[in-house]
């Protein structure tokens, strides 16, 4: 496999990203004492730092890839969702269909870290689904890009916020479907079922536990199998690509499957991880229809970004590099 070859496919393959859209706040400090009001750690803050979180995460590990992209999701008309949309524009995303509503707030996940060490973290968000005519505003902008634009891919993003409602989950792989347009997915439980006929669905193994009440704790190759045609009963989807923490991924689509296990990493943060592998996966997938390489690649984008502590987007330079090494 050419390796720069492939990437320099990315270029011009055109992305859409539907989902749930957050602000991640970091706020950075250190620790010498304990509160005299309450048996808690007192933290005297050094820096505040704002990243890009949820769905617009995903959008950035496609952005930082070097394929256009673009976010499609509702907002709050706040001061949050100024801070995200600009972040989101200064990382060459388009956010021009990022939609504004008074009646929901931009979700922002505050977090209190001190020596590298998540101490707590403060959650402000909106997770009543959308009103119908919400979702119809959301629908038709992604109506008109797809006319204009003719993208290559729509990654579907749910944290359960209530972006991705079943209605809309529908309507949007119908449309996918109609315009050949690769469909993949990172689900949550409440709408585990409603991602019928998508091309790739990419949930991880907790997730999968909980879908199906699965209650076995020994993962295998058959075990996982059994999995894949338990959920395709239900979906009639492409492709299972199932993340397994420390373990690696699965893979499974109408020809192989099969477990890749992840590469030796010093892990610092899993956050954000399952952001990279859909957007990785999702590329290579739209670039060469080849499972096992998309697999394979997307493996090791999401090791690399346990390296670094919060959210973070692939480093494109990096991942070539590793797949340069690992993988021919």
């Amino acid at each position: 496999m050419n390796f720069d070859e492939l990437f320099g496919r990315f270029d011009t393959i055109k992305v859409a990203v539907l989902g749930d859209v957050m602000l991640d706040t970091y706020c950075w400090g250190h620790v010498e004492r304990i509160s005299p009001e309450a048996p808690v750690p007192v933290v005297t803050l050094d820096k505040r730092e704002y990243r890009i979180g949820g769905a617009g995460n995903v959008a950035l590990n496609i952005a930082s890839l070097g394929a256009p992209v673009s976010v499609f999701s509702i907002i709050g008309q706040d001061e949050d969702g100024k801070i995200l949309q600009d972040l989101l524009e200064s990382k060459r995303i388009n956010a021009s269909s990022l939609l504004k509503s008074g009646e929901r707030i931009t979700t922002n996940k505050t977090r209190i870290i001190s020596r590298n060490q998540q101490m707590m973290r403060l959650d402000s968000e909106t997770t009543r689904d959308l009103s119908g005519q919400e979702e119809e505003r959301l629908l038709e902008c992604l109506r008109n890009f797809i006319e204009a634009e003719a993208p290559q891919v729509i990654i579907l993003e749910d944290y359960n916020k209530g972006i991705l409602t079943s209605t809309l989950i529908e309507k949007v792989v119908d449309l996918s479907k109609r315009h050949e347009i690769v469909s993949a997915v990172d689900p949550k439980k409440k709408n585990f079922f409603s991602y019928k006929g998508v091309d790739i669905f990419k949930p991880n193994l907790k997730e999968v536990k909980e879908g199906l009440n699965l209650l076995a704790e020994e993962i295998d190759l058959p075990a996982l199998q059994g999995i894949h045609r338990q959920l395709s009963e239900k979906l009639g989807h492409r492709i299972s690509f199932i993340t397994l923490s420390e373990k690696g991924v699965f893979f499974q689509d109408d020809r192989d499957s099969a477990i890749i296990s992840s590469h030796v990493r010093n892990i610092s943060d899993v956050s954000g991880a399952g952001d990279t592998v859909i957007a990785v996966a999702s590329l290579i997938y739209a670039a060469t229809r080849d499972v096992n390489l998309m697999a394979q690649v997307a493996n090791i984008a999401g090791g690399l970004v346990c390296e670094q502590v919060g959210t973070a987007a692939i480093d494109r330079d990096r991942l070539l590099a590793e797949c340069k090494l690992l993988l021919i």
